[in-house]
């Protein structure tokens, strides 16, 4: 009886353990951070970075636990807790089979752009679950403010959800940030504020490292392939002076019930996949990403106070190294064209079926193949399937194939791999074959890229600061599926519904 009055006593301290409701959550992603960039660059961190390694609870062994591990994923998975099986955002692109084209996570053709040059939206329409934010404004009646802010449009939207009160991206067209009608039916009048000081215009010419930005607009916009102002550090600059805007304009953490704010840092990303994770220009970004990180924090000590404040950091995915890095350094890799495995799988179809278009699209280590053309030939699509995958499978350097039947079947389980592929299929939007390439082969022209289930590309920090969060290093393996759960513990609402992480208590004042 004794042992069992005792068990009833912990388990109510550990309950009562539960941090504080904040003012406001600030949710930030750094976007392709490797964990080992906290470590690397240690010594040179000292502002928000240096912060939240001393005041926060560190989760060292954090990691996506789905496939691919890219953007869209990423970000969706951050305050839905959701893998892609859950949250249908099964890359950045795919082919939408019911509309019959391609589609990226956050299309939108019912919306429109708001304070651009026009077309079309933006919006969370195609993610199938909720997120922390969504709980939050559910649980009180829609009072608590949401808003998203990013470079990209996903980064900005996915993380918010369905019920913000507000996304804003970077247009490269217009040089604003932007939003769609799917929030309201023109722009808050402090975004239009913002965007009338022409910020993004004082960069022109402006140099880092040995590089300089163009003098005309359009070249140092660029586009959504190549764009010098957002692969510099100067991107960031811009998404925090928004935050900060909106901070202030909002009024977030100063309203009855809690606010939260999600922030994403896009240029890491463009400068790691331009320049590799090795490169001086990743160096550079990733310590004035510290310094951005402080602007930052200083503006939510003016808002609300520090101590009314949970924030929340982590990456959206990790980065292999460039194959020149891994030559280099006598690793194996190497590269590959993003069309030799379509390419592969086309010329092997056309030959055993007859010619013709078998593949719709091909994103993300995906390919889904023209099911039209299947119906046509009277074929059997999962013959077929097997036919691709085969295909894919002796392209040199092709590690693992699977088919949509085998991940729709739950045949291919066992190992890790196998397991990140199966519990991120998704019946209706999955692609007809998965891929994965060897160990650190990379499939881009670019430097480098991401989107494996190999350490490098799953490994991310997890830090959390705030009152009633302790401060010190968890060394035990977690998800990045853990921290919406554990935000709606703190927050005291429902998880959102498709989250499958844990609340992480180890990191709660006894």
């Amino acid at each position: 009886m004794k042992k069992y009055l005792l068990c009833l006593l912990a388990a109510a301290s550990l309950w009562a353990a539960a941090p504080k409701k904040p003012k406001l959550v600030v949710a930030i992603v750094i976007d392709q951070f490797r964990y080992d960039y906290l470590t690397r660059f240690r010594s040179e961190y000292h502002a928000g970075l240096d912060r939240l390694l001393r005041q926060g609870a560190v989760f060292t062994n954090a990691r996506f636990i789905h496939f691919p591990t890219v953007t869209a994923v990423g970000h969706s998975t951050f305050l839905s807790g959701a893998t892609p099986a859950e949250s249908g955002i099964v890359g950045n692109d795919w082919y939408d089979r019911e509309e019959g084209k391609h589609v990226t996570s956050v299309s939108d053709g019912k919306t429109l752009l708001l304070g651009g040059n026009g077309g079309e939206g933006a919006s969370p329409r195609r993610m199938l679950v909720d997120t922390v934010g969504d709980e939050l404004k559910m649980a009180d009646g829609g009072k608590s403010r949401v808003i998203g802010i990013s470079l990209k449009d996903r980064a900005a939207i996915l993380p918010a959800g369905h019920m913000a009160n507000g996304a804003y991206w970077f247009d490269l067209k217009s040089g604003n940030f932007v939003s769609s009608t799917y929030y309201f039916s023109d722009l808050p009048g402090w975004v239009k504020d913002f965007n009338g000081a022409r910020p993004a215009e004082k960069y022109r010419g402006r140099s880092w490292l040995d590089h300089k930005l163009p003098e005309n607009l359009a070249e140092m916009y660029g586009n959504s392939t190549k764009s010098p102002l957002e692969a510099s550090p100067f991107g960031n600059e811009l998404v925090e002076q928004f935050a900060e805007r909106a901070l202030a304009a909002e009024q977030l953490g100063r309203h009855e019930e809690t606010d939260l704010l999600a922030v994403s840092f896009s240029s890491n990303d463009k400068v790691g996949h331009s320049y590799g994770m090795y490169s001086a220009e990743e160096h550079e970004v990733t310590v004035r990403t510290d310094q951005e990180l402080e602007k930052l924090f200083q503006a939510i000590q003016r808002q609300v106070g520090l101590e009314n404040a949970l924030i929340v950091l982590t990456g959206d995915h990790g980065v292999a190294p460039s194959a020149e890095e891994d030559a280099a350094n006598h690793m194996p890799g190497g590269r590959m064209s993003a069309n030799t495995v379509k390419n592969a799988v086309e010329a092997a179809l056309a030959k055993k079926y007859g010619e013709g278009e078998w593949v719709s699209g091909s994103w993300d280590h995906a390919i889904y193949l023209n099911r039209d053309l299947m119906a046509r030939k009277n074929l059997d699509p999962a013959e077929v399937d097997r036919a691709a995958a085969q295909a894919a499978f002796a392209v040199a350097h092709i590690l693992r194939v699977y088919t949509r039947e085998e991940l729709m079947t739950g045949a291919a389980t066992g190992d890790p791999m196998s397991r990140a592929l199966t519990i991120s299929f998704n019946m209706r939007r999955s692609p007809d074959v998965s891929y994965l390439p060897e160990p650190f082969w990379i499939v881009t022209s670019d430097a480098t890229t991401h989107g494996t289930t190999f350490g490098y590309d799953t490994h991310v920090p997890v830090i959390f600061l705030g009152p009633g969060i302790r401060a010190g290093r968890y060394y035990g393996s977690i998800a990045v599926n853990d921290i919406a759960p554990t935000l709606a513990a703190i927050l005291e609402v429902e998880p959102p519904s498709g989250s499958v992480g844990r609340v992480l208590t180890e990191m709660w004042v006894p």
